[in-house]
């Protein structure tokens, strides 16, 4: 057993207790206090708090380590959850019985579905978050889970001890050193540092050492990394300005509106705490050319810009706004930070200018003329922050990393922007990390079953020099993975293989997959002649032209057409799917895509035969034989290390042709090893054989 910093320093178990036991916070005060966890989980973050929580609903004694309580649930950036992509992704975390959905719908205050104009398949669920609520809420879930512990504490380094020889990596994860020198043992860790891994605060032309304002950054976890041999990024991202809303003249700009009703993100909520009446607006306002002026005039005040660090591409700084798309105009959401909040949030403005250039660029926009920037206890004007991220291909698609056993990665350190990004890894890594304790096999969603899937596979498979943010489009099989369906598609796999979904969850999931399973097949069997529809539905668009068969399901199918006025048509028996609102949606949505789905099963099918193909853990495609690839291709499959032929398949640069001879080793391999196989159980039959002989005479 040993630590990378600070060889030879040890702490007696017999002390352990005393060192740890000054701080400390419980969910599960009955649990006997001891230093050994099955799972500790280090950062209060998004990742973190989903990552403790799965960990202790898989049954594992779970020890959460943050910096400090009071900021667990803190939304550090911007006050909402969710939208295109990310409420896929909420979905998702919500199906496998994790907290931030439940959270937003007891916290938010505008509550909107993104993208209506299109089709279901990519609606984005998304809402404006109180901030307080949304932290005490969190907080009052963590703080009495069961089987979860909270201390405050800072992590320095990492306990190791020798691997297990039937995994792979050099190391074994086996606890973790706190700054005052303490030990917490464990059998799985899970790092979400978030922005704290040598985090650095950008303002202008000055730099402070901190993972977020106000907290010290971690840097000596940071040097253990490295030191071990992980491969070590950089990557920055910032906040805008806080206005007072008192300041900000609303008269004159666009209004939006919350959704009336209002769409809850958890499964398991048939409302959202707040009326869509007492909910709160948001506005609308642009930038113009007198802000890329001040940007531009104003370049070499601001090193955070010119630094050659990667921002987040899809929700940059207003500096690289006005580089990357010069005169063009720019939105600037106006968003409440909470119902008795003083503060708006312009959200799209992003900046990192010195404080006086902040508030001068601010009041040259609509409707902010007489803006007043406000951060109480902080500071007036926002900043920006960099910090290390470690190369996500340096995980495998269960988060856990290849180079040390049993030590998981999650959320910004493996280069991801996003609450919603960070919430998903979060869930997995947790999962994973109780599971890796059982000794059991890992919880992996492939790209066919999730967002989650595509998430982590873009991650572990291509790697990224960016902060990644989930799109829509980054899933090949859209159609398939709704929000609407998250529930299908993992509540049952997260109850029966990895024990972190509620009993209560899972029939709510059983009771609606039945139903809809039951009003597909009662739509399928009514039948009438279109004339006959039309008649019954005059305000629909089915042509009356030719008298053909049409089932209900076909007429579900015609847009201005719903459950309600499908079920005014035919009472009996379709009434009774009108009972409950989300039924009777997801009843219209199945109708919608019945026939291109068909299709993209088939293409699901596919891929996951490619998926299937496992690739052995332990090629070394560096000194392999007996197959054909160039050292570039050998480079890349080195470093990825993919797991199957389909994520191989996805590698940038791994030709077909690679491909193709990788399949043909992998077939080889398998056939030899099946011969192999068959050989001693051929020998056990002949010896039975002569055996049964000989006692014959």
């Amino acid at each position: 057993m040993f630590c990378i910093r600070g060889c030879g320093r040890r702490v007696a178990a017999s002390l352990i207790k005393q060192h740890l036991a000054s701080v400390r916070f419980g969910g599960d005060s009955a649990a006997p206090w001891t230093p050994h966890f099955d799972v500790v989980v280090i950062g209060g973050g998004h990742a973190g708090t989903e990552a403790a929580a799965a960990a202790a609903r898989c049954g594992s004694r779970t020890l959460l380590l943050t910096h400090r309580v009071d900021t667990i649930g803190q939304m550090s950036c911007n006050p909402s959850f969710g939208g295109i992509g990310k409420g896929h992704l909420m979905r998702e975390v919500d199906a496998l019985d994790g907290l931030c959905s439940r959270i937003c719908d007891q916290s938010g205050i505008h509550y909107k579905v993104l993208n209506r104009r299109k089709g279901p398949a990519v609606w984005g669920l998304r809402a404006q978050i109180d901030r307080k609520l949304y932290k005490q809420n969190m907080q009052k879930e963590i703080l009495n889970t069961p089987l979860l512990t909270v201390q405050e504490g800072a992590v320095e380094d990492l306990i190791l001890t020798e691997p297990e020889p039937e995994h792979t990596g050099k190391y074994r994860v086996s606890g973790v050193v706190l700054a005052d020198g303490s030990t917490v043992f464990a059998e799985s860790v899970v790092l979400t540092t978030g922005t704290f891994l040598r985090g650095m605060i950008v303002i202008g032309l000055e730099m402070h050492p901190a993972g977020r304002l106000g907290d010290q950054p971690s840097i000596g976890l940071a040097q253990t990394l490295e030191k071990l041999g992980f491969v070590v990024g950089r990557l920055k991202t910032g906040t805008p300005p806080r206005i007072a809303k008192e300041s900000v003249n609303f008269s004159i700009l666009n209004k939006q509106t919350p959704d009336n009703p209002s769409i809850p993100f958890s499964f398991i909520n048939q409302t959202v705490w707040i009326k869509p009446e007492d909910q709160l607006p948001c506005y609308l306002t642009h930038t113009n050319p007198q802000v890329d002026e001040i940007v531009l005039e104003n370049l070499h005040l601001n090193c955070h810009v010119k630094e050659t660090t990667r921002g987040p591409r899809y929700c940059p700084s207003i500096e690289s706004k006005v580089l990357r798309f010069p005169n063009r105009v720019h939105q600037v959401w106006l968003e409440p930070e909470g119902m008795d909040s003083d503060l708006i949030y312009p959200q799209g403005l992003s900046v990192t200018l010195p404080a006086e250039l902040q508030e001068k660029m601010i009041t040259c926009i609509r409707g902010l003329e007489n803006a007043k920037m406000i951060q109480p206890l902080l500071s007036r004007q926002r900043y920006g922050v960099q910090y290390d991220y470690m190369d996500p291909r340096q995980i495998s698609p269960s988060l856990e990393t290849r180079l040390v056993q049993r030590l998981f990665f999650a959320g910004q350190i493996n280069g991801t922007t996003g609450y919603e990004e960070a919430a998903a890894q979060g869930v997995i890594a947790g999962i994973n990390a109780s599971l890796r304790v059982r000794h059991k096999p890992p919880f992996v969603i492939s790209r066919t079953e999730g967002y989650i899937g595509v998430l982590i596979d873009d991650l572990t498979t291509l790697g990224t020099n960016e902060p990644y943010r989930m799109f829509t489009s980054r899933a090949e099989f859209r159609l398939s993975l709704r929000p609407d369906n998250a529930d299908s598609r993992l509540t049952f796999r997260g109850y029966k293989e990895a024990g972190c979904v509620s009993q209560q969850r899972y029939e709510r999931a059983s009771w609606m997959k039945s139903s809809l399973e039951e009003g597909i097949s009662m739509l399928k069997s009514i039948e009438f002649l279109s004339t006959k529809w039309k008649n019954l539905i005059p305000e629909s668009s089915i042509s009356s032209g030719k008298s053909l068969p049409l089932r209900a399901l076909d007429v579900l199918k015609y847009e201005e057409v719903d459950m309600e006025l499908l079920a005014r048509a035919v009472p009996e028996p379709l009434k009774k799917y009108t009972q409950c609102r989300e039924l009777a949606e997801r009843l219209k949505i199945e109708a919608t895509y019945e026939s291109v789905l068909f299709h993209q099963q088939q293409e699901i099918k596919e891929v996951q035969r490619d998926e299937a193909l496992q690739l052995p853990k332990d090629l070394d495609y560096l000194t392999l034989k007996d197959i054909s690839l160039s050292y570039e291709v050998r480079e890349k499959l080195h470093l990825s290390r993919p797991q199957t032929i389909g994520a191989a398949s996805r590698i940038p640069g791994v030709t077909a042709a690679a491909i193709v001879n990788l399949l043909r080793f992998v077939k080889t391999t398998q056939q030899r090893q099946a011969a192999m196989n068959r050989v001693p159980k051929i020998d056990q039959q002949l010896r039975d054989t002569d055996r049964l002989e000989e006692s014959q005479l």
